[in-house]
């Protein structure tokens, strides 16, 4: 009996995860889907199966469908798109998961009747029973294709223009699961306070090298377990994001403003590093997100002034030169941080990226008015792409005759005309571009 309970648990699994890939499909983000076809997942194995399954085909769909396109004679209809999940999410389990290959075979024809597509079970059961036996050499015939990569062709290509020594690092690292990273509430404990808290806790966990706040856990666990988390003791944020507040520099008694602030991660590490500043303004123009903002604001007992508002339309709510400090964490293309948001690469289009520039634009000529004298912007974004760095950087200096770049004197990321990129994996980090500008 438990053996069958296990097996209908296992199924259940399966069977979310092919809702979640085929609503990825049609356009919806893996973080809308998590709660409902992920977390809500009584036993905590099948959360972390079908977490495994979602992230793991989602990582690499492309080299996947590849391999399927050897394997099939010829290609399922767009109509059929539940049957190539369902291969997909087979394939995957047999080639990274410990699952028994008959249990995988036997879910996966399961999953296709569930579909009412019975006459596929032949096809699904035959593709990968031939799989297995052809593994090895299917798998070694991609090693030198674009798929071995399993990005979208045009990102692919993007990369290697953009980064030509770095493409293939960068390739590999987006593939890699991320690491799971603290930040330490300075306002409440040390760094090494809190390490050895933890460590005398039973956790394994490691200092960053250049983040003074971030602990690596390595120790598999949920995060509101960990000592004080409810008191607001530590929050989860990768390293590479909280490098933020020390590059802005705020000082007691300034006014600071965070543009597109959710989930509201730097605008409370910038509280945590500086309790004593006037105000800190925090714009979110979506109220669902700006709810995330206000209870990580409560959690860690911070005050901010939330404003739900388009960060373009901030010059008609604030007087000229208002702020000291202005954060911008624009939007964009997120390719930064793939592996930690892998639907990513099925979401992006190559045609948002020109949509995105201009918006990042327009959000830096608003901004830009609200800053006073002397103040200082950082402009933030998680992506890679140059034309969203420093390219838009580059134009928006020769625009500005008040702008200058400040040159950032760190010895971590690469050097751009103007800022600083980090890389996806560099320093164990997610990639950021960051660029600090003076108003003369």
């Amino acid at each position: 009996m438990p053996g069958k309970g296990n097996k209908k648990r296992a199924a259940q699994a399966r069977q979310n995860t092919l809702q979640v890939l085929m609503r990825v499909a049609e356009g919806v983000s893996l973080s809308a889907l998590q709660a409902r076809w992920i977390n809500a997942l009584a036993d905590n194995r099948d959360r972390a199966l079908c977490q495994e399954l979602v992230y793991g085909v989602l990582r690499w769909r492309w080299k996947l469908d590849a391999l399927l396109g050897l394997l099939l004679q010829k290609k399922l209809k767009a109509k059929d798109r539940d049957v190539q999940n369902i291969l997909r999410l087979a394939l995957y389990e047999l080639m990274s998961c410990r699952t028994p290959p008959y249990a995988v075979i036997n879910d996966a024809v399961l999953l296709v009747r569930g579909q009412h597509k019975h006459w596929a079970c032949g096809l699904v059961n035959a593709v990968l029973r031939n799989f297995l036996r052809q593994s090895e050499a299917l798998i070694a015939q991609l090693s030198t294709e674009p798929a071995c990569y399993s990005h979208p062709l045009w990102m692919q290509e993007k990369i290697k223009h953009d980064w030509p020594l770095h493409w293939q690092q960068i390739l590999q690292a987006n593939n890699q699961r991320p690491p799971l990273w603290l930040r330490v509430n300075a306002l409440q404990h040390s760094t090494a306070d809190y390490q050895r808290m933890l460590q005398q806790s039973g956790y394994d966990v490691s200092r960053h090298r250049i983040a003074g706040q971030a602990l690596k856990l390595n120790t598999v666990t949920d995060v509101t377990s960990l000592p004080d988390f409810a008191q607001g003791a530590v929050s989860v944020q990768d390293a590479g994001a909280q490098l933020s507040a020390a590059l802005l520099d705020v000082q007691p008694g300034q006014r600071v403003l965070d543009l597109c602030a959710a989930p509201g991660g730097k605008s409370c590490h910038l509280l945590e590093t500086c309790p004593s500043l006037e105000q800190l303004v925090a714009v979110e123009i979506d109220s669902s997100r700006m709810q995330r903002v206000e209870e990580n604001l409560q959690r860690l007992q911070l005050k901010a002034d939330c404003v739900i508002a388009d960060a373009r339309d901030i010059g008609q709510r604030y007087d000229r030169g208002f702020f000291e400090r202005i954060l911008i964490d624009a939007p964009c293309s997120a390719s930064g941080v793939i592996r930690r948001h892998p639907d990513i690469k099925s979401l992006r289009r190559e045609t948002d990226i020109a949509a995105l520039c201009r918006l990042q634009a327009e959000i830096l000529a608003t901004a830009w008015p609200v800053l006073k004298p002397g103040g200082q912007l950082l402009y933030v974004t998680c992506s890679i792409f140059k034309q969203e760095n420093e390219q838009q950087i580059d134009a928006f200096l020769r625009h500005t005759s008040d702008a200058e770049n400040r040159e950032l004197s760190v010895e971590w990321g690469q050097p751009c005309s103007v800022g600083r990129q980090l890389l996806p994996g560099e320093d164990d980090a997610d990639g950021f571009y960051f660029c600090l500008l003076r108003k003369v």
